[in-house]
């Protein structure tokens, strides 16, 4: 998604409707800064801002991720073709939480493991050891269900029988399961079976 172009599409149907950056941001409620920067290409408008900010520029929403007024012939390409592009950043997104995951859970075990061997060689048994060593664990805890929490976030689950690619995001019932790696024992909401469903990170089966 080219969000140079996107800006510069947004600058200049909102130049074409004689409106300032700042009576755009006044009909969306939101800040000059933040209208400014859509136009420079730093971020996105808001997904709970973008149907009002194609309403007010007569635009829609395929146009706007586009960053070109679309004819009616090449509408339907353009739409798979924003659609195949929304599939990637969310696998990419996907990708960067689960490696977020493995890089803050290993560091922390490592950073508790180094504590917990330097206390007990250089401290002696103790209430302050104690402390430490109580400390370092609910640390440790605290970056595992962080660390949980971007694993059930990230992605999608698939069943091992029927091969159905689906979307779980109950905390609670996920942590409870059991699980091997990011597979954890579910039903599938397809074919009512229990498996062992394997984290996968785009809903196309064939990536």
């Amino acid at each position: 998604m080219d969000l140079i172009k996107i800006g510069k599409f947004i600058a200049e149907c909102r130049k074409k409707k004689n409106i300032t950056q700042e009576q755009l941001a006044e009909k969306l409620y939101i800040t000059d800064r933040a209208v400014s920067k859509w136009e420079r290409g730093l971020s996105l408008p808001d997904a709970d801002k973008m149907l009002d900010l194609c309403n007010i520029l007569d635009i829609n929403v395929n146009e706007l991720l586009n960053g070109e007024k679309i004819a009616m012939k090449d509408y339907e390409k353009k739409n798979e073709e924003l659609l195949l592009e929304l599939a990637k950043q969310d696998e990419l997104k996907n990708k960067r939480l689960i490696t977020d995951m493995w890089v803050l859970t290993a560091t922390a075990l490592i950073f508790y493991l180094v504590i917990a061997l330097l206390s007990s060689y250089f401290i002696e048994e103790g209430p302050l050891l104690a402390t430490i060593i109580c400390v370092s664990t609910i640390i440790l805890l605290i970056v595992c269900f962080y660390g949980f929490k971007l694993e059930v976030d990230a992605g999608y689950y698939e069943c091992r029988h029927c091969h159905h690619v689906f979307e779980e995001r109950k905390y609670f019932k996920l942590l409870m399961a059991p699980h091997m790696g990011t597979s954890r024992y579910q039903k599938c909401p397809k074919c009512g079976k229990w498996s062992m469903a394997k984290k996968v990170m785009s809903k196309d089966k064939n990536k």
